[in-house]
């Protein structure tokens, strides 16, 4: 519990995917309310891609929680942290001059 009071924790994915199922449910009721208007084409179209931009997005969204999930194990293992604010220096070696 500590970690969700202190977000080292994040919650947000769940709700992604539940808010992605909510929207798939609601873009399909859309398309068949357009095939019911006479729209066949568009309705089966907002059918099959709708659905399909929700799960890119929502993916798209999950993997920045991913990168943090995995940064944080990251400084767990041993990386000291970084406060946040502070800019530490590039070694000189990592940009060579020619």
């Amino acid at each position: 519990m500590n970690d969700y009071v202190t977000f080292r924790r994040m919650i947000t994915p769940v709700f992604i995917q539940v808010i992605f199922w909510v929207i798939v449910a609601a873009i399909v009721i859309a398309g068949i309310a357009i095939i019911a208007d006479g729209r066949a084409g568009p309705g089966l179209l907002t059918i099959v891609v709708g659905p399909l931009v929700a799960r890119i997005y929502a993916e798209i969204l999950i993997v920045i929680f991913r990168i943090h999930d995995n940064v944080a194990a990251i400084r767990v293992q041993g990386a000291p942290a970084t406060p946040v604010g502070t800019a530490t220096a590039a070694p000189e070696h990592a940009y060579p001059t020619t």
